[in-house]
């Protein structure tokens, strides 16, 4: 199962002398860890669409476990309000609602628009690090994958948030990460155009950040985020 995340560190490694001793063997993690992980990349990546019902013993299978931490799993993603659950019939994928699309793209420009007129004067390493995702997104786009894409595109947001430097706003702003990545991966699948839009709206972006125009960089935020938005709500039924 791939992942996605937004920061990559490299490790120099050195050679180790024979008679040191062998690593221990990496623990697995817990069952019910892995029905977790397993079900919500599934929805965000909508390899599980809204809608569907999923139950215990098909998930138990897929993830070669019991059912005893299916169950356990299912309770912590009922809570995040991915899934909702019906007592012996299963767990019913939440599809994404006009309602939920509005409140996260309202919270996100009041989020980012804020972070954005913050950043300025961008400093040189923001600038270089929204200019390395922005080829990262390029070279996930031509390989078609479509959840890295989404990911790579939120993180983007997320660095000009982390910028702010208001750690209040940022744990806000983290706590739309999931809502983000499903919508985004929605998005372009639906819109596959969308992907290269979304790659030259973030140039345009990092553009007004070059050049210190603040106002210019909200509205380039505003713009970028609008346009998702009417786009999502056409996938609403």
């Amino acid at each position: 199962m791939s992942t996605h995340t937004c920061c990559i560190y490299g490790v120099s490694m050195t050679s180790v002398p024979s008679t040191a001793p062998a690593p221990a063997p990496v623990k697995p993690p817990p069952a019910a860890e892995r029905v977790y992980a397993h079900v919500k990349q599934a929805v965000l990546e909508r390899h599980y669409e809204g809608g569907v019902l999923l139950t215990e013993g098909e998930l138990a299978e897929a993830v070669g476990v019991s059912r005893t931490p299916v169950r356990e799993a299912l309770l912590r993603l009922e809570v995040e309000g991915l899934i909702r659950l019906y007592p012996k019939k299963g767990a019913l994928v939440l599809p994404v609602s006009a309602q939920e699309i509005g409140d996260v793209v309202e919270t996100r420009l009041l989020v980012e628009e804020h972070a954005v007129r913050k950043a300025v004067p961008a400093p040189p390493e923001l600038l270089d690090r929204l200019a390395e995702l922005l080829e990262q997104q390029r070279r996930q786009a031509e390989t078609g994958d479509l959840a890295a894409v989404a990911a790579t595109d939120r993180c983007f947001h997320a660095t000009v948030v982390r910028a702010a430097g208001n750690q209040i706003l940022e744990r806000l702003y983290d706590q739309l990460r999931d809502r983000q990545l499903r919508m985004g991966v929605a998005v372009m699948h639906s819109h596959p155009d969308r992907i290269a839009k979304n790659i030259t709206e973030h140039s345009e972006i990092l553009r007004t950040l070059r050049t210190g125009d603040a106002e210019a960089a909200a509205e380039a935020v505003r713009r970028h985020v609008g346009s998702v938005r009417h786009l999502l709500r056409g996938e609403v039924r």
